[in-house]
């Protein structure tokens, strides 16, 4: 039987997208909130500790991080030696790894977040999750957004399977994901001081200590008809619709359009 792997924070579709998956023969397996909420709907889901037989600990923030759930997750189908090495522990394949993290950027962007709770919304189990089915997506499909359940879910329909094509869309989508969490945190954390009552997010003195780096996460708006010159490619890159700048194919430039 085919499973699937859901731990998600934002929950939007994430139930009817579940009973689609279950409707198609997939086992769901499953953690914490994501868990209680699948069972709320209705539908029959694994604890990861079922799996891992072994329980969450130190307040869930040790959960998925074992064997029996990364090995099933980056076992490569077409080598014989790792579906044995599988089988001989008892450590069935995991073919769908449906995961979005923890709300950091919600927590960071409320200045008056406690740095304990901040702490707290660092998510250390879902980017390895997402991370390892995006460096195996010729065999799994890792699914961070609510807005691809639809796709995902026509592409198992398709008679040949998922197409290759889309697979790397996922891991592309997959790492660009993990690494904007990641940049997220490394800028919170440009902003925490050492002060008199433990660790804080603050600047001393005035707020004049500026980052030592700045680290942009910007998606393409669209395709320009050329960049800098007219033998250039060059394409419009914004961190949100309301905001955006211009970058040519050289990335020398970035400047407001005109």
């Amino acid at each position: 039987m085919r499973r699937a792997l859901l731990s998600v924070s934002d929950k939007t579709g994430l139930a009817a997208f579940a009973r689609r998956l279950a409707d198609r023969g997939f086992e769901l397996v499953s953690t914490g909130g994501t868990s209680r909420a699948l069972a709320s709907a209705g539908l029959s889901v694994i604890a990861v500790s079922e799996v891992t037989r072994f329980p969450e600990m130190l307040d869930g923030r040790v959960k998925t991080m074992h064997p029996a759930i990364h090995a099933g997750i980056l076992a490569r189908r077409s080598r014989p030696e790792d579906l044995a090495a599988l089988d001989a522990h008892g450590i069935g394949l995991i073919d769908v790894v449906a995961v979005n993290l923890y709300p950091f950027v919600a927590a960071a962007s409320d200045p008056s977040t406690p740095f304990d709770r901040l702490i707290e919304e660092i998510d250390i189990g879902g980017p390895s999750l997402v991370r390892a089915a995006a460096k195996n997506f010729a065999d799994v499909l890792v699914v961070v957004s609510p807005a691809d359940y639809d796709a995902v879910i026509a592409e198992i329909d398709r008679p040949e399977g998922p197409t290759a094509d889309f697979s790397l869309a996922l891991a592309r989508k997959a790492f660009a994901h993990t690494a904007a969490y990641d940049a997220a945190i490394a800028s919170t954390f440009e902003q925490v001081v050492v002060g008199p009552d433990g660790l804080a997010r603050s600047s001393p003195a005035g707020g004049d200590r500026l980052p030592h780096r700045v680290r942009l996460v910007l998606e393409k708006h669209r395709d320009l008809r050329y960049g800098e010159n007219p033998h250039q490619r060059g394409a419009w890159y914004c961190s949100n619709p309301g905001k955006s700048r211009r970058m040519s194919s050289r990335a020398r430039s970035c400047r407001s359009p005109t």
